[in-house]
C-alpha cells in the first residue's frame, strides 16, 4: 500500500512550488509586520498551510506526518545542547563564574578598545574548540556582560561575539561544519579551509577595522559611571571572587578542546560550577538544583545588576526549541515534497557562467538555511542541490564549499529560528535583531564571494587531464 501511494506522488511544477514557497513567506511576513506575533506560533501555521499543498502532490497525511517527525527528530540533540547551556548559564552564575569575569573584566579591558577585543577573544576561542555554540556560551557570556557594565549597547557587544565565534566555527578544522562542507562537495578538508582564507582574511581585517573605529566613540564611559561602580561593588560583596570560580571555563574548555561530546562536556562545565556554589558560594544543594532548572534569581534593586545576573536555567531555553522543532518540520516537509528541486532545475542548463552560478548558490544557500531551520540542511542541501552544475563547468569543489561556508555558516545566527540564532538569542539573552545590524563578518564576506564569482579571481579550475593517443599497431599485410 505504501509503495502504491509513493508511486502516486507527483513532483510539482514551477509555478506550484514557487506557490508554496510565497505562501509561507506570506504567513511569516504578516505575522510579524501586522500582528508582531511570536515566531513559534507563524512556523506552526506555516507547516499547516504547506500540508493541503502536499496532499495535492499526492502524499498521503500518515506521509506527511512521517515527514514532519524524520525532520523534527533532528533537533532532538540541539534541542538538548541547548537545556545544557540554559543549566550551565545558571549555575555559572551561581558559582561566581561570571561575576567574576564580569568583575575582573570591568576593570582590565579599556572601553574604547573593548569591541575589537571581544572579537579578537571569541575568535581564539571558537578556532581552539571548534564550536561556535561552546564560545557563545562561554566567552560570549562572559563578554556580554563586561560590555554592558561597561555601557555599550549590546547589540554591537552581540555582534562583536557572533563575528569572532562563527569565524571559528567557520575556519577551524576541528569544527563540525568545516568538516561537513567538503564532505558533501567532495572535497579535501585543508584544501577546502586554504580557499577559505581569500574571503574570509580581508573579511575578518574589515571587521576588525570597523568594531576599534565604532569603538573609540565610548572612550571615557564605563568604569566611572554610577552604575558600573554598583555592579562591581555588588559582586564584590555577594560573591567569592578569584581563581575557583574560573575552574568551570577550564573543564569546559579542556573538554571541549579535547573533541569530547558537547553534551557531557557542557554538563560537566554546569556540574564543577555547581559544585563550587555550594561549597565555596554558600548555596544550598536544593537552591543549586532550582537554579540549573530556573535559572539565577536576585532581587538587587540594582537594574544593571539583576539585568545581568537574572538568567540561565533549562526552563529558558524552551521556547527556542520549540522554535527549533516548528523550523524543522517545515523545513522537512519543503525538502521531501521536492520544492526546492523543482525551483533549481527550471534554469540548471542556463548556467555558464561563474558570476551567475556564484549568485544562483548564494541564493540558494541562504534560501535553504531559511526554510531549513539549521546550517546543517543549508550545507547538506546546498551542497547537493549545486555539485552537479559546478561539476559540469569542471570547478574544484572547493568553490561550492567555500560559498556554503561565506553564506549559511556565518549567516545561521542571524536567522531568529535557526538552531545558530535560537542558540545565540538564548545564551546572550538578546533578540537576534539586536545583533544582526553588527554582525559586519557576515555580510562583508558574501560580498568578497561575489566579487571573486564575477571576476573569476580565485576560483579554481579542475586540471583537465589530456588523452594519451592510442598506441595501435598496425600489421603488415
Amino acid at each position: 500500500m505504501e509503495t502504491d501511494n509513493k508511486k502516486s506522488i507527483k513532483k510539482p511544477s514551477f509555478m506550484y512550488a514557487l506557490m508554496m514557497l510565497l505562501s509561507i513567506v506570506a504567513v511569516v511576513s504578516t505575522g510579524i509586520l501586522a500582528f508582531d506575533a511570536p515566531i513559534q506560533i507563524l512556523m506552526f501555521i506555516s507547516m499547516l498551510v504547506i500540508i493541503p499543498f502536499m496532499l495535492g502532490l499526492g502524499f498521503t497525511y500518515k506521509q506527511i506526518e512521517k515527514s514532519m517527525a524524520r525532520a523534527m527528530g533532528r533537533a532532538l540533540m540541539p534541542g538538548v545542547i541547548l537545556l545544557t547551556v540554559g543549566i550551565l548559564i545558571g549555575a555559572w552564575i551561581a558559582s561566581g563564574t561570571v561575576p567574576t569575569l564580569i568583575y575582573y573584566g570591568v576593570q582590565a579591558i579599556t572601553p574604547q578598545f573593548f569591541l575589537v577585543t571581544t572579537l579578537l577573544f571569541c575568535s581564539l576561542v571558537s578556532v581552539a574548540t571548534g564550536t561556535s555554540w561552546g564560545t557563545v556560551g562561554t566567552a560570549g557570556v562572559a563578554m556580554m556582560g563586561v560590555g554592558t557594565a561597561l555601557e555599550i549597547p549590546a547589540g554591537l557587544i552581540g555582534g562583536a561575539i557572533v563575528s569572532g565565534a562563527f569565524f571559528g566555527d567557520k575556519m577551524s578544522p576541528l569544527s563540525d561544519t568545516t568538516n561537513l562542507a567538503p564532505a558533501v562537495t567532495g572535497g579535501n578538508l585543508f584544501k577546502h579551509i586554504k580557499h577559505l582564507l581569500w574571503t574570509t582574511v580581508p573579511s575578518y581585517l574589515i571587521t576588525a577595522a570597523i568594531f576599534l573605529f565604532i569603538g573609540l566613540r565610548y572612550h571615557g564611559t564605563g568604569t566611572d559611571s554610577q552604575s558600573v561602580n554598583q555592579l562591581t561593588a555588588y559582586l564584590a560583596d555577594n560573591f567569592q571572587l578569584g581563581i575557583v570560580p574560573l575552574i568551570p571555563i577550564v573543564v569546559l574548555i579542556t573538554l571541549l578542546v579535547m573533541k569530547k561530546p558537547a553534551i557531557p562536556s557542557i554538563f560537566a562545565g554546569a556540574a564543577v560550577g555547581g559544585l563550587i556554589a555550594i561549597f565555596y558560594q554558600g548555596f544550598g544543594f536544593s537552591e543549586t538544583l532550582n537554579t540549573f532548572y530556573s535559572g539565577y534569581t536576585v532581587e538587587s534593586g540594582i537594574p544593571v545588576v539583576d539585568e545581568l545576573l537574572i538568567r540561565g536555567g533549562l526552563t529558558s531555553m524552551l521556547e527556542l526549541i520549540a522554535l527549533f522543532l516548528f523550523a524543522l518540520g517545515l523545513g522537512g516537509l519543503l525538502a521531501d515534497a521536492g520544492v526546492l528541486e523543482t525551483l533549481i532545475a527550471s534554469f540548471a542548463m542556463k548556467i555558464k557562467h561563474t558570476g551567475v552560478l556564484t549568485i544562483v548558490t548564494i541564493i540558494v544557500s541562504y534560501l535553504t538555511l531559511v526554510l531549513g531551520g539549521t546550517v546543517y540542511f543549508s550545507t547538506v542541501m546546498g551542497g547537493t542541490l549545486m555539485k552537479p552544475i559546478f561539476e559540469r563547468l569542471n570547478l574544484e569543489p572547493e568553490n561550492l564549499s567555500r560559498i556554503l561556508e561565506d553564506t549559511g555558516t556565518l549567516s545561521a545566527p542571524l536567522v531568529p529560528w535557526t538552531g545558530g540564532g535560537i542558540y545565540t538569542a538564548g545564551a546572550l539573552g538578546i533578540a537576534t535583531v539586536t545583533y544582526l545590524p553588527f554582525c559586519f563578518l557576515a555580510f562583508i564576506t558574501p560580498l568578497f564571494t561575489l566579487l571573486y564569482g564575477v571576476t573569476g579571481w580565485t576560483i579554481k579550475e579542475k586540471k583537465k587531464v589530456k588523452q594519451k593517443k592510442p598506441n595501435i599497431k598496425v600489421a603488415e599485410a
